[in-house]
């Protein structure tokens, strides 16, 4: 059984996000622990180091990033080769297509309800936001309609509202399928 569920993490926002969303997922016999890099060549660099240095047992490991320009397939294979060299072979990787924002953006009534803003909820309906994933920079677009957004404040915010059922996102359901079957274990 799972007693330690261990992030390992691209940026701060990350984990603001976790810190939302856990709740609903997680059983209270299971502890969150998160290590935060600064970055995503940071992560790679220590991503190794921090797991083989991880001791506690009865652990489980999710290593997230954004995907940004590259290729998701090319950088989740990267890091799952970096995993399996550590000897552990059941570290689940997820990649947040373009940026952790698209998991914002693929549910706007989340947005919406964060901000105190019930007209945000039109952009749930525009062409534009029905495949988030698909967008060059969610972050930009946030900040184009919230003038104010900002990453880790938006993370903080955003996260609690957020529902599964009606998010668009696709790598955000891969995640959360993921969690559910890991606390399931």
């Amino acid at each position: 059984m799972i007693e330690h569920l261990v992030f390992l993490l691209e940026e701060p926002s990350a984990q603001d996000f976790l810190q939302g969303i856990l709740p609903r997922t997680l059983s209270r016999e299971i502890t969150p622990h998160f290590i935060v890099f600064e970055g995503k060549q940071d992560l790679e660099k220590q991503l190794q180091r921090r797991i083989k240095g991880w001791l506690r047992p009865n652990s489980r490991f999710i290593v997230m990033r954004d995907q940004d320009s590259g290729d998701c397939v090319i950088i989740k294979k990267r890091l799952q080769d970096l995993c399996a060299a550590t000897g552990n072979t059941d570290i689940v990787v997820r990649i947040a297509c373009r940026e952790l924002e698209s998991f914002f953006v693929g549910d706007w009534h989340a947005v919406a309800e964060a901000f105190e803003k019930p007209a945000l909820t039109k952009h749930d309906r525009k062409a534009k936001f029905r495949n988030p994933d698909n967008l060059v920079s969610p972050s930009r677009e946030l900040k184009r309609i919230i003038a104010d957004y900002q990453k880790r404040d938006g993370a903080r915010r955003i996260a609690p509202h957020l529902t599964p059922a009606r998010n668009r996102s696709q790598s955000f359901q891969v995640l959360w399928q993921s969690l559910n079957q890991l606390t399931q274990e």
